[in-house]
């Protein structure tokens, strides 16, 4: 796969798993990158630039909005999100992967295997405390209670609708 969008020209990468298959034992994603776009995740405003990349039914239905991030596009209408500016303060952006989790999610998604791995699922892991706090002070499908952890939670593909 050759990348061209705003972020990456010329970047290659192979793609040596089957599409939504054999994932690391550790990591057991809810949802697919198609179900967190049509969902509404990032404001709508993350990959809206690399249609070409990914199968393009992924972009059917999708919540997107190219011009600025918009908190009204998430499931649950607030913002979840920090800039890439503080990720890449914070130094958790791998240089492959210049817009972060999602993008390297998409792109293990379809079957692309790198160095990174191990850290961004160890990551996503991370991602559990929220689920026990939604837990700890929700009733059970209590969409409206803790709902910028739920939706921080669909930005990492769990699937915080359930909970």
């Amino acid at each position: 796969m050759v990348v061209r969008d705003r972020m990456q020209k010329g970047y290659a990468y192979f793609l040596t798993e089957p599409v939504g298959r054999r994932f690391h034992p550790d990591f057991r994603p809810e949802l697919t990158p198609k179900q967190m776009l049509r969902l509404g995740v990032f404001g709508g405003k993350y990959m809206t630039d690399c249609a070409r990349e990914f199968p393009k039914d992924w972009f059917e239905r999708a919540k997107l909005c190219p011009e600025r991030h918009d908190a009204a596009i998430n499931y649950f209408g607030v913002n979840a999100s920090k800039p890439l500016s503080y990720w890449r303060r914070k130094g958790w952006i791998y240089p492959e992967d210049p817009r972060g989790w999602f993008q390297w999610y998409c792109r293990y998604y379809m079957g692309r295997r790198c160095a990174d791995d191990e850290r961004q699922i160890r990551r996503w892991r991370a991602m559990g405390r929220h689920i026990a706090q939604i837990r700890k002070h929700c009733e059970p499908r209590d969409l409206g209670c803790r709902r910028r952890q739920r939706q921080a939670l669909l930005h990492w593909a769990y699937d915080s609708r359930k909970i």
